[in-house]
């Protein structure tokens, strides 16, 4: 059979993620904290772009001019004529300002699974009929009223000054340094020491040998471990140590506190891991009394002296969501304003810009921005109306969980969302991703919600796996020193509750917890009492 070419036109369909789409995406499943990250990257590369602090010169245009991107559709056909490459005309586009509701959204209104262009060439969110059930009737999107902190852009440098800044703490190498420039006379030896000075790991421990710090320096090991030692004593006390055993002694030696029995006690910290009371105070020589008195002393000490120099920002958890109950009893559900970046489309600026002479280039590239900006308001307002309508239907079907406490927790995946709202369980999963909603339960990730399921002892209802570990906790909490629960015991008494479980899931539930096993506990009351 002879070979040959020839040219063939066939026609396939295939999915296909535009840029637009894969930013959408990108949007949802980021955090406030990382939102707020990514739009100042676009403020930055996009001229058109700029933030709504409420009371800027955008933001005081005519009132009727003050237009959503949501919305803007709506306006293609008034807009007037004459602006060169389709600019649009002197009008400035709000994220949120067309974002207030009061219901939630329906089912219908989710813009994730459906094309991007139809869904957006809609008029608006469908309204719905009533309230939204179990939800009260001023629940929605209510931001076009707030003015918050968190996430904004009215920051204003007048009301900064450097008086107001943090002062940042002493390191635990400076701190180091300080005393040895006063404790060390020999040059030699303060030279030393500032070499060991940066061998040390945050902690404070010194984990490198010798023979490899004295070949780096170029020096004896004797020199070494002559500096070492005199290293040793200085603050915080436990510094420069090579193992905890060694990390302990130091601490107990600066408190006048080493003695022979707690020598013992020290070099054994397996076995107190062990909880082996027995052992150690056979190893010790000591009673029952003595060994709790070592053993809360133990406890008092640092394991990690090096840790309180290091200055550790913990970052404040800022809610997506904001839930409180209504005057019915009912859930209002709406988003925390704080946590929403208000972005504007300046159209003022963008006309005067295109009523300039400009090449091809110009053109193109302000084209270009004003789509991408157009773009970045309108999937800002559709992560916001996503994230609104799965924590709504979150507290809908957890409803009982709100009201009564976590043993009411119901077992939950992300499909039992995902059908109701009809949306890919993808979504869902990035909706829920580092999301956060502050209810009357406290603050709670919405990743919270969602637990496996454990099947009934009496083929009721299944119970979630969180509310499961509440109550061996709660089991565990109440018992007498006199009559520990083993984990055969727990798994007993969980049955008659109703709760079919098997003791290896009794056991690892548990140690999730860090609740030691039934003998240990036993010991640790037996001490206590």
């Amino acid at each position: 059979m002879a070979l040959s070419q020839r040219l063939d036109l066939r026609h396939s369909q295939s999915l296909v993620m535009t840029p637009q789409l894969q930013q959408a995406i990108k949007l949802l499943q980021l955090s406030n904290i990382e939102l707020a990250e990514y739009i100042s990257g676009e403020l930055q590369k996009n001229p058109l772009l700029e933030r709504d602090d409420g009371d800027g010169p955008a933001a005081q245009e005519a009132g009727s001019d003050n237009l959503s991107a949501y919305d803007e559709a709506r306006v293609d056909e008034e807009r007037p004529s004459g602006l060169e490459d389709g600019f649009s005309d002197e009008v400035s586009i709000d994220a949120f300002d067309n974002a207030e509701a009061t219901t939630l959204p329906d089912a219908g209104d989710d813009p994730n699974d459906n094309d991007y262009e139809n869904n957006w060439g809609s008029a608006g969110i469908e309204e719905t009929d009533g309230p939204t059930p179990g939800l009260g009737d001023d629940a929605g999107l209510n931001l076009g009223s707030y003015t918050g902190s968190g996430g904004r852009s009215d920051f204003d440098d007048s009301d900064f000054g450097l008086d107001q800044s943090a002062q940042a703490g002493k390191t635990l190498r400076e701190h180091l340094h300080e005393q040895i420039g006063i404790d060390f006379v020999d040059p030699v030896h303060r030279m030393i020491g500032a070499n060991l000075i940066e061998m040390i790991d945050d902690t404070g421990y010194f984990l490198v040998e010798m023979t490899v710090a004295a070949e780096a320096l170029g020096c004896e090991v004797a020199a070494i471990e002559t500096v070492f030692e005199r290293m040793q004593k200085l603050d915080p006390p436990g510094v420069f140590a090579r193992t905890l055993s060694e990390c302990l002694t130091l601490q107990l030696k600066d408190r006048n506190r080493f003695d022979p029995a707690i020598e013992a006690l020290v070099n054994n910290l397996d076995r107190l891991a062990r909880r082996d009371i027995a052992g150690l105070k056979k190893l010790c020589g000591v009673d029952d009394e003595d060994i709790a008195e070592m053993i809360g002393e133990i406890k008092s000490l640092d394991p990690k002296p090096g840790l309180a120099f290091e200055s550790i920002v913990d970052e404040q958890i800022v809610p997506d969501v904001l839930m409180r109950a209504g005057h019915a009893g009912d859930w209002i559900l709406e988003l925390n304003p704080d946590s929403l970046p208000r972005v504007l489309v300046n159209n003022s600026y963008l006309t005067s810009i295109s009523k300039r002479s400009m090449n091809k280039t110009d053109r193109e590239y302000l084209s270009e921005c004003q789509q991408s900006a157009n773009w970045l308001v309108r999937s800002l307002h559709q992560r916001a109306t996503t994230i609104l309508k799965v924590a709504g239907e979150i507290i809908r079907q957890q409803d009982e969980f709100f009201r009564f406490g976590v043993q009411y927790l119901k077992p939950l995946v992300l499909r039992d969302i995902a059908e109701v709202i009809n949306m890919h369980e993808s979504t869902v999963s990035r909706v829920t991703n580092n999301k956060y909603i502050a209810t009357p339960r406290g603050l709670l990730e919405l990743k919270y919600f969602f637990t496996s399921a454990i099947a009934s002892a009496a083929g009721g209802e299944a119970h979630s796996a969180e509310s499961v570990r509440f109550r061996i906790k709660a089991l565990i909490d109440e018992e007498p020193a006199d009559k520990v629960l083993s984990d055969d015991r727990l798994v007993e008494i969980l049955r008659g509750q109703g709760v079919d479980i098997a003791r290896r899931t009794v056991a690892k539930y548990r140690e999730s917890m860090r609740i030691p096993s039934s003998v240990h506990r036993r010991r640790e009351k037996a001490i206590a009492y």
